[in-house]
């Protein structure tokens, strides 16, 4: 099965992507909503995703990986939501902004713009390979 692209998304002041690269590997817990979730239980060892500082900065600051997938949430009794373990693959030297995302034509329809709440979305593709161009560029 191909490997799917993600975007994860955290408040800088909860969990940055420095606290990852400090911490080596974290998981991926605490996700209350049930299209976030069910994207967590859709990825799988491999996966990538991008690492998106919400509320204050607003920008994808870098990529990780999925290292252990099909984890029920440790902080939750019920097992009703789902985590994963991530760890960091590469911070972005340009991080790139919410605003330079919607001023993109190509990136109209992605799940960061059009489900704006959502902490746990699919990526295309395409998406993928754009956002990290404009990361380098």
């Amino acid at each position: 099965m191909a490997k799917r692209l993600w975007l994860m998304k955290s408040e800088p002041a909860a969990y940055s992507y420095d606290q990852l690269v400090e911490d080596g590997r974290t998981i991926w817990d605490g996700v209350r909503n049930y299209r976030a979730r069910n994207n967590l239980q859709a990825m799988q060892v491999g996966d990538e995703a991008f690492f998106y500082h919400s509320v204050s900065d607003k920008e994808i600051v870098g990529i990780v990986r999925v290292v252990k997938a099909g984890m029920t949430d440790p902080k939750d009794d019920s097992g009703t939501w789902a985590a994963v373990e991530i760890e960091p693959v590469r911070k972005f030297e340009r991080p790139v902004s919410l605003a330079a995302i919607k001023a993109e034509p190509t990136l109209q329809d992605i799940e960061l713009i059009r489900l704006s709440r959502l902490s746990v979305a699919e990526i295309r593709p395409a998406e993928w390979e754009k956002i990290c161009s404009m990361a380098t560029a």
